[in-house]
């Protein structure tokens, strides 16, 4: 049984308690959730609560959520490209397409299956054994450089890392519209969307601080080639950010138009470089990640 602590903000004051944890909770439905308030397992201020219980400033949540039955994760040969590995961690370079772990409706074909065929045992526990490994990860279509943990001892000195936001993190992307300024930045709080609870959205009143700085390298007709820098790592804060300057990232028919004009598999992000102190040896260690062939294409043709 897991067990979760909240606690009420004043920006919470209100809102219906299935919807501030489906905001709250990343990975759980809100048809989950109030399954779970159903039976018993939301007490606020240590007394069971209703979906439609709307929260006070200063409630006490805690939720319990039983273990689920997972599915066995097996092992299996994937070919992944390592940009670096040791004893203690790698950085891959992810292709398109790919899951980073498995979850409803993906239980093959993930980083982790290959992962586990690649490193055996040798993966960190702490997320559990649906993630061994994962301590961050990047949506199924943007490519790009990953870390993976093989020990606790490394993940959580990463995870250390990235919760105080030192990780160095720098995507290309292309995005929709000339924009004009050399570089800018984007500070907006991402949360989940008031209606659609499988989209982010800028969120002033529910939403996590998030900051995205980008720079412009080309321009085009209709299109800039830029790089973005995370200060945070909200999900899909790239995506949602860009969006919200009304430069939504090309290929994204999530955030952006619904049609695309070229033949894309998703957005047209690439984590390129991830920056990092070493666990063991506490150095700076950095990697970059080439751009993907389809990438390369693209910029050629617009």
């Amino acid at each position: 049984m897991e067990h979760i602590e909240f606690e009420a903000a004043p920006e919470n004051i209100e809102e219906r308690i299935d919807v501030f944890l489906a905001g709250e909770m990343e990975g759980f439905s809100r048809s989950y959730i109030q399954k779970l308030l159903k039976q018993g397992n939301v007490l606020v201020n240590q007394k069971p609560a209703k979906a439609n219980y709307r929260l006070d400033e200063g409630d006490q949540i805690h939720v319990e959520v039983p273990e689920a039955v997972a599915p066995e994760i097996v092992p299996e040969d994937i070919a992944i490209d390592i940009l670096y590995e040791d004893e203690d961690l790698l950085v891959v370079n992810k292709p398109k397409g790919m899951v980073v772990h498995p979850a409803a409706g993906h239980y093959s074909g993930t980083l982790v299956n290959a992962l586990l065929y690649h490193c055996k045992d040798g993966l960190s526990g702490i997320n559990g054994v649906m993630r061994p490994g994962i301590v961050h990860r990047i949506d199924m279509d943007t490519t790009g450089s990953l870390l993976v943990c093989k020990n606790d001892f490394a993940h959580q000195a990463i995870a250390a890392q990235l919760k105080e936001h030192s990780i160095t993190r720098r995507y290309r992307a292309i995005v929709h519209g000339v924009i004009e300024a050399d570089a800018g930045s984007v500070c907006a709080p991402i949360g989940r969307h008031p209606t659609d609870r499988k989209k982010m959205a800028v969120n002033e009143k529910n939403g996590k601080e998030a900051v995205t700085h980008y720079r412009v390298i080309q321009r085009f007709e209709k299109y800039t080639y830029i790089e973005c820098s995370l200060e945070t790592g909200r999900t899909h804060q790239i995506r949602v950010h860009m969006s919200h300057i009304h430069h939504p990232l090309l290929g994204d028919t999530v955030y952006g138009q619904s049609k695309c004009p070229f033949k894309l598999q998703g957005q047209t992000l690439h984590a390129m470089v991830l920056g990092f102190v070493h666990p063991r040896t506490g150095g700076y260690m950095e990697f970059t990640a080439p751009l993907p062939e389809y990438f390369e294409q693209l910029l050629k043709k617009i």
